[in-house]
């Protein structure tokens, strides 16, 4: 049962990165590259776009 919880709340934070990777200003490479590690490495790809990833407007203000 607790893995289930586990898996349902990876994938909705997947789904969460990959709509914000596609609503941000970055170009379409960078899109594609972060979608694509998340998609393969759903847990480590999440944690590395949540720390690395592109931050949109708020990183130039």
């Amino acid at each position: 049962m607790e893995y289930g919880l586990i898996g349902l709340l990876v994938l909705v934070a997947n789904i969460y990165a990959i709509y914000q990777i596609f609503t941000s200003a970055a170009s379409t490479l960078p899109k594609v590259i972060w979608t694509l590690v998340i998609l393969i490495l759903p847990v480590v790809g999440f944690i590395v776009w949540l720390i690395a990833g592109p931050r949109g407007r708020a990183a130039t203000a």
